[in-house]
């Protein structure tokens, strides 16, 4: 089973949800196969997902989060024991999130979400200080990234299996050259 997490103002009809949805029905396995639309919320988000998780066993599942949604993962991972995929991750999304506060679209949908500072100490809440079994991430990062980091997601990952690219960008636009190796890790 694959649980897709979005990213921050995403939903699940963002282009790697998509192609990844595509490739699994195109195997036979279109069932095994989520990508829920988070809530803003932190909290929120990982109330619905924590309960989506408990329902399968850690050994058959595998998390893909991009973005803010490979923070939730990590959370997850570390809470569950199951898998996870990493794509451009927010390391500190409590930081880089506090200067957007407010109202904002929400990519592929016409969807308004409101970014209230509670949200900061949500956010802040989910750290995980020590991560264990670094054997169960992936992570896929660009040097392009605009918008975050890829030191700081090497640095965070280290001793996981890391694909870093030269270049790219945040949203990981050549993701479809990337995706077999990602589809192959939650295998």
């Amino acid at each position: 089973m694959i649980l897709y997490l979005h990213g921050f103002r995403s939903s699940p009809r963002s282009f790697k949800a998509i192609l990844i949805e595509d490739a699994m029905r195109k195997s036979g396995r279109g069932d095994q196969f989520t990508c829920p639309q988070l809530p803003v919320s932190p909290a929120a988000a990982v109330s619905l997902l924590d309960e989506m998780v408990a329902h399968h066993p850690a050994s058959e599942l595998c998390l893909i989060g991009s973005s803010l949604g490979g923070y939730y993962a990590t959370w997850l991972a570390e809470r569950h024991g199951c898998r996870a995929a990493l794509l451009n991750p927010a390391i500190h999304p409590a930081r880089d999130l506090a200067r957007h506060l407010g109202r904002h679209s929400v990519y592929h949908s016409d969807e308004q979400i409101d970014f209230r500072e509670e949200f900061i100490a949500e956010l802040e809440a989910l750290w995980v200080e020590s991560l264990t079994r670094m054997e169960r991430y992936l992570l896929v990062c660009a040097k392009g990234d605009e918008i975050l980091d890829w030191r700081e997601m090497v640095q965070r990952y280290r001793g996981a299996g890391q694909l870093v690219q030269e270049g790219g960008d945040h949203g990981l636009s050549n993701f479809a050259t990337l995706m077999p190796a990602v589809l192959e890790f939650a295998s």
